[in-house]
């Protein structure tokens, strides 16, 4: 009996040619649209911004901080006569300027007044639509870069100083000129060493609100079979509630996973092709994912199963699907990534089976997580599914004893 039921639901889904499209397009969409979107974000262009320099000093300290500042962000253009105004016009993105005597007061030793030397003899000019966090970058970079410089010539000048010469006389050659190894080595831990991209970051989120949409799927044709008496006829050749659910549940499971197979094929080998970063699933725990991914699509298609019994009429399904879905996306980290959240919005976010799904596929695409570190998550998801089978099994039954 159950398995006719399930090829039934089957046969139903397949006339749907749209509504199947509909569900297998609309995340895809959504992971090419936000992933090029967001490129930027996670991999900010800070090296193409266009700058000019504008360098009143005449030491020699100057000119290399110049080169090295050159090599991650380009050479400088000239700089316009008005570049105030180039700066307004967005002809250029910001300017660099440094003081008269920003050389000597780049070498400590030369400078006996410290307030002087703490004094910023480095100005960075910006457009005037730069974004906050990209400004904090500039300014962090040239911070670290002139903390450097000070350091190497402070080497020169102990050196300088030891064979019986001035601080003066200190100047930097050729080669202590040249690149450096960088003071701090920045490692993402755990053996993946994968970097969070826009791809790495939005396919998992809009896999999981994909997922989610079936919901419309299952309360529509449920209402439709309703309405056309179909439930009615099933429960008088005596086939029990049960069935009935399962025979719904089982089919959106394979709806699931071949969403599941399909946008993590489109963030590995499409996403590239469109100008982006490549899904990283080499080394992961297969496992682990397929744990994660069975559990989002077994609390989907319940709270789809208990939303279907809830509503009543197409326009009710029209209303409630969208609204819960967009609400358990946009609270879950889904449409706006958790950790740019303030405190007490993160603290909701986990209150959305969403971001149980969400946080449970990062553990395994990007913390090297195993089957036991995304249990707390599966866990979660898995309970929600039952109780939503269970609620809805009442309230299935509940209408019965009504119509009986």
């Amino acid at each position: 009996m159950l398995m006719a039921l399930i090829k039934k639901e089957i046969l139903a889904l397949l006339r749907d040619v749209h509504g199947l499209a509909a569900l297998l397009l609309m995340p895809v969409l959504f992971i090419v649209i936000m992933s090029l979107a967001l490129k930027d974000v996670y991999n900010p262009p800070s090296q193409v911004l266009s700058y000019a320099v504008d360098s009143k000093d005449a030491g020699t300290l100057a000119p290399s901080l110049l080169e090295h500042w050159a090599v991650d962000h380009g050479a400088a253009k000239a700089l316009p006569a008005d570049w105030n105004q180039a700066l307004l016009s967005g002809e250029l993105k910001y300017v660099i300027v440094l003081d008269a005597g920003t050389s000597d007061r780049l070498m400590p030793a030369l400078s006996a007044d410290i307030s002087e030397t703490r004094a910023p003899p480095i100005h960075l000019v910006v457009e005037p639509t730069m974004d906050k966090a990209l400004l904090s970058s500039l300014q962090a970079q040239m911070t670290g870069l002139v903390s450097a410089v000070q350091l190497r010539t402070l080497g020169v000048v102990v050196k300088a100083m030891s064979g019986g010469g001035t601080p003066s006389s200190a100047a930097l050659t050729a080669e202590e000129r040249g690149p450096w190894t960088p003071l701090v080595e920045v490692k993402r831990t755990g053996s993946l060493q994968i970097k969070p991209t826009s791809v790495q970051q939005n396919v998992p989120a809009w896999l999981v609100f994909g997922m989610f949409f079936v919901m419309s799927a299952v309360s529509g044709l449920w209402l439709v079979e309703r309405d056309n008496g179909v439930m009615a006829r099933l429960r008088s050749f005596g086939v029990p509630d049960h069935a009935i659910l399962l025979s719904k549940i089982l089919p959106y499971l394979g709806v699931n996973a071949l969403q599941a197979a399909l946008m993590l094929a489109v963030g590995v080998w499409l996403m590239p092709l469109l100008g982006a970063d490549a899904l990283q699933l080499g080394g992961i725990h297969w496992p682990a994912l397929l744990l994660v991914l069975a559990s989002i699509s077994a609390a989907a298609v319940g709270l789809a199963i208990l939303v279907a019994c809830l509503v009543r009429t197409q326009a009710q399904a029209g209303a409630v699907v969208p609204i819960v879905n967009v609400l358990m996306a946009a609270i879950g980290g889904i449409m706006v990534p958790k950790f740019v959240m303030p405190s007490f919005m993160q603290q909701l976010a986990e209150l959305s089976p969403m971001n149980w799904g969400l946080e449970g596929l990062l553990t395994v695409l990007l913390r090297d997580g195993d089957a036991s570190a995304v249990l707390p998550y599966a866990s979660r998801l898995l309970w929600f599914a039952g109780l939503t089978f269970v609620f809805a099994l009442m309230l299935l039954r509940s209408s019965r004893l009504k119509n009986a």
